[in-house]
């Protein structure tokens, strides 16, 4: 390949280097004077050797290894190709016999694509040989796959497959080096987590299993991603994802499974439990609100032959902006001795309805929905529950983790037996954690801490922090609109649009119905959608939430085949 740094200098200093005189390289060199190179090849079948070694032995040294001068400057020069006829000639000769030689100024990169053309051109190396220069290659191209493709002369898919069996473990490489097992087992135990093969591995050497039985072996542990209860937006392009596997092997389990059951499991077992606490809190949540919806029963009784006097004053509230002083509720006075006259309105002495005097009443549910919403976010992020955990131990509140929330789940976040080990052995266990179920770990304590930090303010830092969007998993519906007065209802339904959509004399008419027939039509508003709208009472600064722009088509159309 043409240095561009050659290319580039003038034309008279091109000359005068070509003119200058070159080194002088020897021949023949003592075998004791070379030095191994970075070889891809690792292994070399006994037999081809043993040959080697007699027709050296009867012929010489016929085709001269390939050598360059030592990069470290010593006084030794580097074996670039012709291994398997060094190591012949050294069994043949001892270190002071002498070889033929080519001898040859070459970069590292240079060396390394002598090297692997020479074991193409020779005797095909394994798979994995492969697998290990194509890794460096790729280093060499700075991770440009098309590049590093295009220099080894492979196609993109020969290159993506040879990198996908570079994850496979040492005991994995060497036995398809030694044709112990085939291409299609390397390509099953590859879909396998790395601390998983060896075992994996012993089975089918002590077995003698065959790819099919291998594959059928492999079925049984995989787990169907359509059944999964948790989101599965990163698992698209997960190596553990048997339709990217389908990509790159032609050996495969079938589509749509994932061959990871320990991450599986987790990620079902932190989504159960987000689950059933979000109905716990919900539970207790609708429990509080019981008695104060009782207590509110007869305002609602007193709303209604307001509402059908056929008065202005109850679509003129509707367009009223709260006052300052709208944000401190104040007590009904007490009753009068005096009856009152025919004319007086019973709600002339009625707080007005604002975000915030509403938002405190829903203290309850709306914390115990953002600590949800948190959580899942935590949970699916491990840089984000990273930070948390950062920031909750800098700030003194990383205590405030239940002591059970975490130890409970050790065993299946860590491993069975991590309970009963001793504490040193815990620390050995928690540093030998493959990344991803070290990133699992801490999205698991994250989404903990989120739910069990005292200070809700803690969890709204976070939330903005992340950009958490309660839209994405909570929307208005029949509990939450149950636990407002009229009053209240009217003041949510004219925030989030349903006014203006209805008509205000429209919804004027159906205010006044019974309350359980307003809450129907509210949520059954013919052309109404209330996704996305986030009332100010769920919000985390009481301001209304609008739905979210809508994205363009072009951009939307991949996220949509994506999440399909």
């Amino acid at each position: 390949m043409r240095d561009p740094a050659r290319t580039a200098l003038p034309h008279s200093i091109r000359r005068s280097a070509l003119n200058a005189p070159q080194p002088t390289w020897p021949t023949t060199l003592p075998l004791s004077k070379i030095v191994k190179g970075k070889n891809p090849r690792r292994f070399f079948d006994p037999k081809k050797h043993e040959e080697m070694v007699i027709s050296i032995g009867l012929r010489g040294v016929l085709q001269p290894p390939l050598l360059r001068p030592a990069p470290d400057g010593a006084d030794a020069f580097e074996l670039v190709a012709g291994e398997r006829r060094y190591n012949a000639s050294l069994e043949v000769y001892g270190p002071d016999g002498r070889i033929p030689v080519i001898v040859r100024e070459m970069t590292d990169q240079e060396a390394l694509e002598a090297a692997i053309a020479e074991n193409d051109d020779r005797d095909d190396p394994s798979e994995t040989e492969q697998a290990d220069a194509a890794v460096r290659y790729l280093a060499a191209c700075q991770g440009d796959r098309a590049e590093a493709a295009r220099r080894l002369g492979w196609s993109r898919a020969k290159l993506d497959r040879r990198l996908a069996l570079a994850e496979l473990c040492d005991a994995a490489k060497c036995a398809l080096d030694e044709r112990r097992i085939k291409v299609g087992h390397a390509e099953l135990l590859a879909a396998v987590p790395a601390d998983k093969q060896e075992k994996a591995l012993e089975t089918i050497l002590d077995a003698g299993l065959d790819v099919a039985k291998t594959l059928k072996l492999l079925m049984r542990v995989t787990q169907s991603l359509a059944n999964a209860c948790f989101d599965k937006t990163e698992c698209l392009n997960c190596p553990f994802n048997s339709g990217v596997q389908r990509v790159l092997f032609e050996t495969h389990v079938d589509d749509g499974s994932c061959t990871n059951p320990t991450c599986f499991q987790l990620k079902t077992e932190a989504a159960e439990t987000i689950r059933f606490e979000e109905q716990e809190r919900a539970a207790k949540a609708a429990r509080t609100a019981s008695p104060a919806a009782a207590d509110r029963s007869g305002d609602d009784e007193q709303d209604d032959p307001t509402d059908e006097t056929g008065t202005d004053h109850e679509e003129d509230s509707v367009e009223t902006e709260p006052s300052v002083d709208d944000d401190i509720e104040k007590p009904s006075p007490a009753p009068s001795i005096t009856a009152p006259s025919a004319g007086s309105a019973s709600s002339a002495h009625k707080p007005a309805v604002t975000a915030k005097s509403i938002a405190r009443r829903t203290t309850d549910l709306r914390e115990a929905t953002w600590r949800t919403a948190l959580a899942r976010a935590l949970a699916s992020n491990a840089g984000h529950a990273q930070t948390t955990i950062l920031v909750a131990a800098m700030s003194g509140t990383l205590s405030q983790i239940k002591a059970d929330t975490l130890t409970s789940r050790a065993g299946l976040l860590v491993g069975a037996a991590f309970p009963d080990l001793d504490y040193g052995a815990k620390i050995t266990t928690i540093r030998t954690l493959p990344d991803r179920q070290a990133e699992i770990v801490l999205s698991v304590i994250g989404a903990a801490y989120a739910k069990d930090v005292l200070t809700f303010d803690h969890v709204a830092d976070l939330a903005r922090a992340f950009e958490v969007d309660l839209r994405d998993t909570w929307k208005v519906d029949q509990a939450f609109l149950e636990r407002y007065t009229k009053e209240e209802l009217k003041f949510i339904a004219n925030e989030c649009g349903l006014v203006a959509h209805m008509g205000q004399k429209a919804f004027a008419k159906r205010l006044g119905s019974k309350k359980s027939d307003l809450i129907s039509s509210m949520l059954n508003a013919l052309g109404f959608d209330w996704s996305g709208r986030l009332p100010s009472a769920m919000t985390l600064d009481c301001t209304y939430g609008p739905p979210a722009a809508p994205v363009a088509p072009q951009v939307q159309a991949p996220v949509t085949d994506l999440a399909a």
